[in-house]
């Protein structure tokens, strides 16, 4: 069941003065002519600059390239997705019966634009302040925790580069299944290391080179909590 779109605004430290431009926001085109697209391109470019904003100020010696890395760390699909299931964006969609039925709210391109949708709302019903100070709040924990260095490097490669500084044996990644349409398939892999006391994680991704992205960052947290 759907639940009440004033519940998922409340969560998320929001109070549109239009409840009418929340609940479009949540609204993904299987409903019909009347749905989110507009509003997630006009999200999708507000957080971009909102974020290249900054990573300008907190990484005043980055070079243009690095600062385009450290951008695309943060705004890209898995990442707005994982957002988007902290808050549990996914049982407040407004999906057409076919989305519904295929599991469309737990799809990361979905949840994302989604995502950027409520982005742009906020945009359009109070302005741009209040939409970076909200972006930015949402993006905290993730921008606390970026360096420079590792973000240059995927997941795939840093979770490599440690089992090889440990000389054990590298990552396997087995594809667990997909899903979906031919056209909007998702691919779920695992991922499994030696480690002792280190579970395997899954990853999902719209191509099986994301998902093993995301699987390999996963068990990359994984690995950093345990030392600490």
């Amino acid at each position: 069941m759907i639940r009440k779109p004033e519940v998922l605004e409340k969560n998320m430290g929001l109070a549109f003065d239009q409840p009418q431009l929340f609940i479009l926001a949540l609204t993904h085109r299987s409903i019909g002519a009347k749905n989110n697209e507009r509003l997630e391109y006009l999200g999708d470019s507000v957080l971009g600059f909102v974020i290249a904003d900054k990573l300008f100020q907190q990484f005043p010696r980055a070079s243009e390239g690095e600062l385009s890395r450290l951008r695309a760390s943060l705004v890209n699909q898995s990442s707005l997705a994982e957002l988007a299931r902290v808050h549990n964006i996914g049982d407040y969609l407004i999906l057409g019966s076919g989305e519904l039925k295929s599991g469309g709210y737990r799809r990361d391109s979905i949840l994302s634009d989604a995502l950027e949708a409520i982005m742009g709302a906020l945009l359009k019903d109070q302005g741009i302040q209040a939409c970076q100070e909200w972006i930015l709040k949402l993006f905290d924990s993730k921008l606390a925790r970026l360096d420079l260095e590792t973000s240059q490097k995927d997941s795939k490669t840093q979770l490599q580069e440690l089992m090889q500084a440990r000389k054990v044996q590298l990552p396997i990644y087995d594809l667990v299944n997909m899903t979906g349409a031919a056209h909007e398939q998702t691919f779920n892999v695992k991922c499994s290391t030696v480690l002792p006391g280190i579970e395997p994680c899954i990853g999902v991704g719209i191509s099986r080179k994301r998902a093993e992205q995301s699987a390999a960052g996963k068990l990359l947290k994984l690995i950093k909590k345990q030392k600490k």
